[in-house]
């Protein structure tokens, strides 16, 4: 099972990489109307979302900046932003070396319980496939955003 997980999130983050083809800083930072975020803060959402769900950022993970998880955590937003917020190249590559840090993961563990059930999901397998459903959903979000910003220019 694991093989699959680990192409899995290869492939995704490549369509993911593939989605932001075309995307400007001026446009990674645009927030279209009806939209609470801009494409930038979904890229670091990613980022950090996953980081948390395959390494336990930010308790147990220090791959990222501690204040990832107040710049693009659950329920934050651009318009609250009051620090420097990482460019987005440097974001992508930090989304590329995490590739590489997924690969890594034992293949064993993805068997283990989880010591906490999270959304009903009982196993860290479980909870890699809902980082590869939560990054497709945001993939979505940017894709519509991008049209959106295009449009308007």
């Amino acid at each position: 099972m694991s093989e699959y997980l680990f192409q899995n999130f290869e492939m995704t983050r490549n369509l993911f990489f593939r989605e932001l083809t075309g995307v400007t800083e001026e446009m990674a930072d645009v927030q279209p109307e009806g939209f609470n975020n801009t494409i930038h803060w979904h890229v670091g959402h990613v980022l950090t979302a996953t980081e948390g769900f395959m390494f336990g950022f930010p308790t147990k993970s220090q791959n990222l900046p501690a204040n990832y998880k107040e710049l693009f955590g659950n329920g934050t937003k651009p318009g609250d932003w009051t620090e420097a917020v990482p460019s987005m190249e440097e974001l992508l590559v930090q989304l590329k070396e995490q590739v590489g840090r997924l690969k890594e993961i034992p293949a064993a563990s993805f068997e283990q319980k989880l010591q906490n059930p999270f959304l009903g999901l009982e196993t860290f397998g479980q909870l890699a496939n809902m980082a590869l459903y939560h990054e497709s959903h945001h993939m979505g979000q940017i894709h519509v955003m991008k049209r959106i910003i295009q449009q308007g220019k």
